[in-house]
């Protein structure tokens, strides 16, 4: 053996010093270790036997630090600190992200994106909230909200996650029935209708000026829009993106080739002082990036 190997006392010895020290007796440090009082004992004589010196006073009413022992605790309680702030350099805690999201957005774009965030990103603790669209309201405070809308809001600092086309669609079921001839015939028909995408601007494109439909059910939800139109209910204004799995499976079509530039789309807002946060930054980019 060299000079320059040091001969370091097990773990489990330096453990049940430390724990007896601090709670006053074998027996309390046995039942935090979850070992005998005797194992106890046989790993602090060792100990002892390892520095050539008492570290405990032994009487029948318990023990007690001798001067060594109480000079020897405080190196092991330093020693203990370093290792405990080691272990947190190679493992930085998780950094909590509160994120808000609208129903739709949440479940047909962002859900099966998620899992490549959170595996490039193992320290963040993410919690994904839903968000009424339109309303900008959430269940819970968001770090991050992702709101569909014009873009403006007040005293935040927003971020366009992406541009979208508005089309007319329907499910294969209501095309037969109703065979409409061009976007006239959908003009004076009822149609499905939502606050948060209007027809108009598709009937504009097909040049028509026909006003906003008065009739027809409502949704507050573009999920639940495109799922009533797929089951034939009627014919609905979605946009592309939002619309996609649905016109992929061939539950919904696209009306004429008709479309439109979306009025309302997707944008990250945050506050300025979020915005500072580094896992914010990182998030915000990160989802700008998956939908460019």
């Amino acid at each position: 053996m060299t000079a320059s190997l040091r001969r370091v006392p097990p773990m489990r010895a330096l453990a049940a010093f430390e724990a007896a020290a601090r709670l006053g007796g074998f027996a309390q440090a046995a039942e935090e270790l979850c070992v005998t009082p005797s194992a106890v004992s046989h790993r602090i004589r060792q100990l002892e036997g390892m520095l050539s010196t008492p570290l405990f006073e032994r009487a029948a009413g318990g023990v007690r630090l001798t001067t060594a022992g109480r000079l020897y605790l405080d190196s092991v309680r330093e020693a203990f600190d370093k290792l405990a702030q080691a272990g947190a350099v190679l493992r930085p805690e998780r950094e909590r992200l509160r994120v808000s999201l609208p129903p739709t957005f949440a479940r047909q774009l962002l859900m099966a994106r998620l899992p490549e965030y959170l595996r490039a990103h193992p320290e963040v603790e993410l919690e994904a909230h839903l968000s009424i669209p339109l309303q900008d309201v959430t269940a819970e405070s968001a770090d991050v909200e992702v709101r569909w809308g014009r873009g403006d809001y007040p005293e935040r600092v927003v971020r366009k996650l992406f541009d979208d086309t508005m089309l007319p669609l329907a499910a294969p079921s209501w095309i037969a029935t109703h065979a409409p001839r061009d976007m006239a015939d959908l003009a004076g028909a009822e149609l499905l209708r939502s606050t948060l995408l209007p027809w108009k601007p598709c009937f504009a494109a097909a040049g028509l000026d026909s006003p906003e439909p008065d009739r027809g059910a409502v949704f507050n939800d573009l999920g639940m829009l495109l799922e009533v139109a797929a089951a034939g209910l009627g014919a609905a204004v979605g946009t592309r993106r939002l619309a996609a799995s649905w016109v992929e499976a061939g539950r919904l079509v696209p009306l004429f080739g008709v479309s439109a530039p979306a009025p309302f789309t997707y944008y990250a807002v945050v506050t300025p002082a979020q915005s500072k946060r580094p896992v914010v930054q990182e998030f915000v980019d990160w989802l700008a990036s998956v939908f460019a």
